[in-house]
């Protein structure tokens, strides 16, 4: 059970109702999330005080901010965590369209989902298509595609709109020059005229001399007429953030209290290219301010990049969104999934007669954030077991041996289940047509009874309906065809064989088989 406290700043009306974690003391206003020690008397404390009676006459008592790094993982703690001062929860998946869909962003984007329908809110997918020169043609559909495919729809996106669109980047150029143009009236960001061959030359003379390549901020310091003069001559130009030290820390959902002062290891970063395209730091905190994001949940390799973020919302005047940053999926000998392994590409798994819950399954046993750790989950059962709380730090090994036998379990599933077992029925059926066509004689094998007697036969045999149309059960869509040289080949005696199969098969009178004991097969007298 959560506390209920009141923060008082300085004066009565400025006293808020906040909800405290007990075992951690973190609390939230509902406008921000901090994080304190056990509240204890201090001499020269901050002015933040709680009065337990709810009133002001009570005795004060201070609260010490915690420096720590650790993390809670109480309920109560969780509770909190997801507080937040717009009411609804709003995730967002941002995936490039430079690619196709693969088994990390899958994980990206089923977590993020989970997460949207656990609190009630909505999952939003949005395209970063500003690296125009590596747009791959169709990945963005494809993208949308496949989430629906996978069972994760989005609630809006670039497909079906929504009241914060558009979803597409490239479709939202003046709201980010309008961001930047702000920063550059406000000192907070200044145009650089630095040409290609500086940064180069800058870059070589970092690395000759075993240091990490950073822009030297030189156009920082140009005065205003200089810069007026530049733009006058339109020569080329890109606007940098002035990052300035001082960062505070967050506290992000997965990896607790985090900070890193950009400043004194990274130059001041591009913000808006010489095209007129954002980089993805200014991007990313403009959309998800005018998206309403709530809370931001996306691979661990963006936590160091986070404090950037963090002052550029500082900059713009806005309130940041509550960060999680998520595990890395990795192979299971500890190697980073790869975009050239073209095996984890969820086309891929499509075509290869993969169910998508037993991919959703198979991503989501391997890793952590739930409240138990079995196989055959369905969706329903990941949303109503899913907290946060236990998603841990260290990277998910990804075994796609195993893929086998969850997609078993889940095709048992679905075999059981009438509905699910006519989209089964419709997939083979398409399969059997692709694979065997003409081949087919009997039609009859086409038809839904028989191909869910054959369903109900090899349930539990089978990992996927994509085994059915192998050579191995060929047998079962397309009648056996031998010629003269095969037959000969597995016996002289086939012509006589076959004659008597015809004889018996035709149910000819006084025709009983059995062994001739002159030569050894099957005979009649």
């Amino acid at each position: 059970m959560l506390l209920s406290l009141f923060i008082h700043f300085s004066t009565p009306s400025r006293c808020l109702p906040i909800k405290t974690c007990k075992r951690c003391c973190q609390y939230s206003t509902g406008r921000n999330i901090h994080k304190v020690d056990t509240p204890v008397l201090l001499k020269n404390a901050l002015p933040l005080t709680f009065n337990r009676s709810g009133g002001h006459g009570g005795k004060q008592k201070y609260i010490r901010l915690n420096s720590s790094q650790k993390r809670c993982f109480s309920s109560e703690c969780d509770e909190v965590c997801h507080h937040h001062e717009h009411g609804e929860v709003r995730v967002r998946f941002a995936p490039s369209p430079t690619g196709f869909l693969h088994l990390g962003g899958l994980r990206t984007a089923l977590y993020n989902y989970i997460y949207a329908k656990k609190y009630g809110g909505s999952f939003i997918l949005r395209m970063e298509d500003t690296d125009q020169s590596r747009l791959v043609p169709g990945a963005a559909e494809s993208i949308e595609d496949m989430l629906e495919w996978a069972g994760i729809p989005p609630d809006e996106s670039p497909r079906g709109g929504g009241q914060y669109g558009p979803y597409l980047q490239s479709q939202r150029l003046s709201l980010y020059s309008q961001a930047a143009d702000s920063l550059v009236q406000t000192g907070k960001a200044y145009h650089c005229f630095c040409s290609q061959q500086r940064l180069e030359l800058l870059k070589r003379e970092a690395l000759r001399s075993g240091q990490t390549p950073r822009y030297d901020n030189r156009c920082r310091h140009l005065r205003p007429d200089q810069v007026e003069e530049k733009l006058d001559q339109k020569v080329p130009h890109v606007i940098r953030f002035r990052l300035e030290s001082g960062v505070e820390p967050f506290n992000d959902l997965v990896f607790g209290w985090n900070r890193h002062e950009v400043a004194q290891v990274e130059g001041d970063p591009v913000v808006m290219k010489a095209d007129g395209f954002p980089t993805y730091h200014l991007a990313n905190v403009v959309d998800d301010h005018l998206m309403k994001v709530s809370h931001v949940l996306r691979g661990s390799e963006w936590l160091i990049s986070t404090s950037k973020h963090l002052l550029l919302y500082r900059a713009l005047g806005w309130k940041p969104p509550v960060f999680g940053h998520l595990p890395l999926l990795l192979n299971r000998d500890g190697s980073k999934l790869s975009k050239r392994q073209g095996d984890i590409y969820i086309q891929s798994f499509q075509r290869s007669g993969a169910l998508p819950e037993a991919l959703l399954d198979i991503t989501t046993h391997c890793g952590s954030g739930f409240n138990s750790n079995r196989v055959g989950r369905k969706m329903e059962e990941l949303i109503a077991e899913f907290n946060p709380s236990k998603i841990t730090t260290h990277s998910a090994l990804l075994d796609l041996d195993k893929l086998a036998e969850f997609n078993k379990i889940h095709l048992q599933q679905r075999i059981d289940d009438a509905v699910q077992r006519d989209w089964l029925v419709r997939d083979l059926q398409g399969r059997i047509q692709e694979v065997y066509g003409t081949q087919v004689q009997d039609q009859d094998v086409l038809q839904p009874d028989y191909i869910t007697r054959v369903l109900h036969l090899r349930k539990g045999h089978i990992s996927s309906v994509s085994d059915l149309v192998s050579s191995e059960y060929s047998y079962l869509w397309v009648r056996p065809s031998f010629s003269d040289q095969q037959m000969a080949a597995l016996s002289s005696e086939t012509q006589h064989i076959a004659t008597l199969v015809i004889r018996l098969m035709e149910g000819l009178k006084g025709a009983r088989p059995q062994c001739s004991r002159d030569d050894g097969i099957i005979g009649t007298q």
